[in-house]
Order: structure tokens, then C-alpha cells, then sequence
């Protein structure tokens, strides 16, 4: 099967880092319209809404660009359920027939043909992402011409939906610069101005929207269902973030203003604000780009769970654990190995792993990304090897990986 990214933009990706990402929007034309059917289609959809116990965060409902409240389609769980907003399946149809749009949020939790999908996207991105499903009525809209604040991968499901995709009026929004502040020009440039693309994506398609693309989706003659990959683009805005995190720990930028400061007055916090300049101009250089590059890869691996781990079976595998038996990393799990004097130290999102430093090239090995049989790891006895594996699947780093021949 080909890597996440490859499905969505064709097997030229580094074409389209090179000249589409983040730059301009690109559509790719399925050569099976069931291309996308292992990571989610209409018979997964009406699963999620009547099987499996969703709750109102994970669904909303929306028509013309109005949300509907939750109450009206979610209720009590039931005998034992002791909750009170469980998604209740008759009031979606009811709703659904009526035109409005079924929107199932952050689907990379929920649904395991999605979960895998985006946790490879991801990794292979280097970006945190998060998935939602549209599911339209027949020639009906969810939402007007609008922008997103992240990079979007769309994947057509099922029937066709026609996009209409426009220039921003605000170019590399950050997420604190919704569309709604440029409303106006968003509606006029939509109006006024001839799109850059006009297509109808049919089942298989997908379309890349850079953030701050204006867009609008029609569905047209039938049912349509389509996936929104949604990228949490790290920006630059995210260095200058973590470098005033860095800096903020001096003393002289921690100081408080004076007791009765008018923060309104210019002229009170000029001398204030000098101090501020002083001390930046004279700490930012001094910075460590190691300081910087931990600042923000703790933030990056938070955005994304790693692949799931089965616990029961994962426990049993590694208690049977032999030689001959496979494993490799856990897809979209964030880790930086560093070398000290008499260990190893792997950093990974929420602890660090102390190891000998003997077990280097063998750990090197293992967290490569590929699959690995243990007995051929390089470097350690195959006892050494059961010890170091059995750790690593115990610490959730390694995974049972399939059997290559």
C-alpha cells in the first residue's frame, strides 16, 4: 500500500514540497474511485452513529453555515450509561433528511481506518494533524466560503461534491486569525473574483488547500461524504513563541510594573518597554537552537498520539517474547535518541529512558522505522536482545511488527 502521503497527492511528493505546499492548492484525480474506502466510507459512517456510543463533541450537525445545538439529537445512554449526551441516531436521520450536514470531529481518535491514516500523514509531515467527515444531503452546502487556520487534505468518500476555491485575503493565517475577522473581503472575493479551482471531486479524489485558501463545497445529486484531513502547520511564528518562553526565564522580563500603572498610557510604559527591548536585543542571540528545537518538539509530539497499542496483546506478546519474533516503532511516535559518556538517554514525549550505552546500535536499529528480528539485532548477545526488546515493548516504543519472508 503506498505511504499516507503518496494516496493524497500522487507518488511525486517531493514536487509537491517543493512546489505546493504551503504555496498553492493542488487537485488529484483518482485512478480508483475506491481509493479511500479502507480509510473510511458510508457503511463506517452509519457505524460510528449508531454502534459505537458517540457522544456530542465527536458529531455536529450543520446547515447554510448555522450549527445545530446538541440537544436536539443527542439524549440519555441508557440503563448503566449514566450519561447524558449520547448521539441519538433518529433525530440525525431526521435532521439529515432535512439538508443538514453530519460533521463526525477528531475521527483520528475513534475510527481505526482514519486513526492509521492520519498517524502516517503525520509522521511523514513532520506536522500534528486531525481528521473530521462531512457527510452532505444531496445538493446541499454546509458552509459558505470560508478559510481554515490549518492545511487541509480533502478526500472525496462517496458521491460527488463541487469546490469552489479562491485566493486568501489573508495570506498564512495563524490560529489566532480565524475568517471571520475578514468576512467582508472573504464574501466578496467569493462572489466577485473567478475561482482558481471549480471541480467536481468524485469518490477516490482529494484536494490540498494550503491554510488561508477560501473554500466552499456544494454536494450535488446525491449523498456526499468527504474526509478533511486538517494539518497543524509548525510555523516560524512557533520560534519567536518558544524563544520568548526561553527569555521570559530572566529575571529583569519577570519583574513586575509598577503598583497604579495606566497600561493605556504610552508614555508610562515607554521606559517599561525599553527595558524589554534591552533585554531581548541582548539575550535572543544567546539562545541555544538545542534550547529552541526542545521548546517546540515538545509541542509537535503533544499535537499527535502515536499508532494505538492493543494492551492485552501487547502484554502477551512480550511475555512470550523469543528469538525469531518481529517488531518495529510504533508508527508517529516522537523520540530523539542522545548519547552521554556511560548511557543513552530516549527522550520521548512524556518521559525519558535510560539505557546502556552498549545497547546503541541495536536501538539505532529498532527505531529505524522498519521491521526488525530478534536474534539479527547488531551488537548484542541474543539474551541482551530480549532484555532491550522487552523494555521497549513494555515502554510502549515498540510494537509486534508482520513477519517478512
Amino acid at each position: 500500500m503506498p505511504r499516507a502521503l503518496a494516496r493524497v497527492v500522487g507518488v511525486d511528493t517531493t514536487g509537491f514540497a517543493q512546489w505546493y505546499w504551503g504555496r498553492a492548492p493542488l487537485l488529484c484525480r483518482a485512478a480508483d474511485p475506491a481509493a479511500f474506502r479502507d480509510v473510511l466510507d458510508l457503511d463506517g459512517i452509519d457505524e460510528l452513529l449508531t454502534c459505537r456510543g458517540l457522544r456530542s463533541p465527536f458529531l455536529r450537525l450543520a446547515r447554510d453555515g448555522a450549527v445545530v445545538d446538541s440537544t436536539v439529537f443527542t439524549g440519555p445512554g441508557g440503563v448503566g450509561a449514566e450519561i447524558g449526551d449520547q448521539v441519538c441516531a433518529d433525530q440525525v436521520a431526521s435532521l439529515f433528511s432535512e439538508g443538514n450536514t453530519i460533521v463526525l470531529q477528531a475521527l483520528h481518535r475513534n475510527w481505526p481506518g482514519v486513526m492509521d491514516f492520519v498517524t502516517e500523514l503525520a509522521a511523514e509531515l513532520g506536522h500534528p494533524a486531525q481528521a473530521n467527515a462531512y457527510v452532505t444531503p444531496p445538493q446541499s452546502q454546509g458552509f459558505a466560503a470560508h478559510y481554515d487556520v490549518h492545511d487541509v487534505f480533502v478526500l472525496q468518500l462517496a458521491g460527488r461534491k463541487r469546490w469552489t476555491v479562491h485566493p486568501p485575503v489573508h495570506d498564512d493565517p495563524l490560529r489566532d486569525q480565524p475568517w471571520n475577522e475578514y468576512a467582508d473581503a472573504v464574501t466578496a472575493r467569493a462572489r466577485d473574483e473567478a475561482p482558481t479551482i471549480d471541480a467536481v471531486l468524485e469518490p477516490g479524489d482529494a484536494l490540498y488547500l494550503p491554510r488561508g485558501w477560501l473554500h466552499s463545497a456544494v454536494a450535488l445529486g446525491e449523498v456526499s461524504a468527504h474526509l478533511t484531513v486538517g494539518v497543524h502547520v509548525v510555523t516560524r511564528f512557533a520560534l519567536v513563541q518558544a524563544l520568548a518562553d526561553l527569555v521570559a526565564r530572566d529575571e529583569r522580563l519577570r519583574a513586575s510594573l509598577p503598583l497604579g500603572v495606566d497600561v493605556s498610557d504610552p508614555e508610562q510604559l515607554a521606559p517599561h518597554l525599553e527595558v524589554v527591548r534591552a533585554v531581548l536585543a541582548e539575550a535572543l542571540p544567546g539562545v541555544p537552537v538545542e534550547d529552541v528545537a526542545g521548546h517546540t518538539r515538545r509541542g509537535v509530539w503533544s499535537g499527535n498520539r502515536p499508532e494505538p497499542i492493543r494492551p492485552i496483546a501487547a502484554t502477551a506478546f512480550a511475555r512470550d517474547l523469543a528469538v525469531g519474533a518481529v517488531v518495529r516503532r510504533r508508527i508517529g511516535l516522537g523520540h530523539r535518541l542522545i548519547e552521554h559518556d556511560e548511557h543513552l538517554v530516549l527522550e520521548l514525549p512524556d518521559r525519558h529512558i535510560t539505557l546502556p550505552r552498549i545497547t546503541g546500535r541495536a536501538l539505532r536499529a529498532v527505531l529505524d522505522g522498519t521491521t526488525h528480528r530478534l536474534g539479527n539485532l547488531p551488537g548484542l548477545d541474543e539474551d541482551d536482545q530480549l532484555v532491550l526488546v522487552r523494555r521497549l515493548l513494555r515502554e510502549g516504543v515498540l510494537v509486534p511488527g508482520a513477519a517478512t519472508t
